[in-house]
């Protein structure tokens, strides 16, 4: 087979020397392989086999479990650290947790190379995360579609819940926390970017996920809300 572009979404040490791996390639989508001798002292290819960091690889094998052939960098890795780096790890944890083995995910690999670009610069980062999540609803057929339960548009003066099992909204009682319409329009419009519609998007994306993550909690969730923690308190 050709170098195929990819991703190392998370490995894990196998047997003595080498590396389970879950992997994002451009054409086949995730897939997850054995790395053969990668975590043996002095192996070349220890080093290029890391989280964010463009990869060529090739690999063999017919089954959901493949064996890397070919492990190229194509340069250097986003260079994250602190929030933007938990942020790198929640989009990796995410694919690793939903994205079924070998379905072609092309569009989304392209909004993941965005992402970590994007990442090292807090004013970017918000952004291109829900761009991120919403591409990857898509792929799995849960993205939010802008009308109520009828499907009729959404009124614009009104308030609104989300249903995950309609991927729809049905208005909300006059209390209580809710979405305003106005700002579910702008983000039909694909305006992820706005800093003033952040928390909206955040809340949405969080709720259209839910059901497909289940009650098992982010790892990368928890971190950041050690994070947080610290911050608030003073201890980084």
């Amino acid at each position: 087979m050709e170098l195929q572009p990819a991703y190392l979404l998370h490995r894990q040490a196998w047997r003595e020397t080498s590396a389970l791996a879950d992997i994002l390639t451009l054409h086949d989508g995730r897939i997850r392989a054995v790395a053969r001798g990668v975590m043996r002292p002095g192996s070349r290819t220890r080093h290029r086999l890391q989280p964010f960091t463009p990869l060529h690889l090739t690999w063999q094998g017919e089954g959901d479990l493949k064996t890397l052939r070919v492990i190229e960098s194509q340069g250097p890795g986003a260079m994250l650290a602190g929030e933007g780096l938990i942020c790198g790890l929640y989009a990796n944890e995410l694919m690793s947790r939903l994205l079924p083995l070998s379905m072609p995910v092309e569009t989304l690999f392209a909004f993941y190379a965005a992402l970590l670009e994007a990442l090292p610069f807090p004013e970017r980062r918000s952004g291109a995360l829900r761009r991120f999540e919403i591409t990857l609803l898509e792929a799995l057929d849960s993205e939010p579609v802008f009308l109520d339960e009828q499907d009729r548009p959404l009124d614009r003066e009104g308030r609104y819940l989300y249903d995950p099992s309609l991927k729809r909204f049905r208005p909300a009682p006059a209390e209580g926390p809710a979405f305003e319409a106005r700002a579910l329009g702008w983000l039909a419009r694909g305006d992820w970017d706005s800093s003033g519609l952040a928390g909206t998007a955040r809340v949405l994306m969080r709720q259209a996920l839910a059901p497909l993550l289940g009650s098992r909690e982010l790892r990368s969730r928890e971190l950041m809300n050690e994070l947080m923690r610290r911050r608030r308190n003073g201890t980084r």
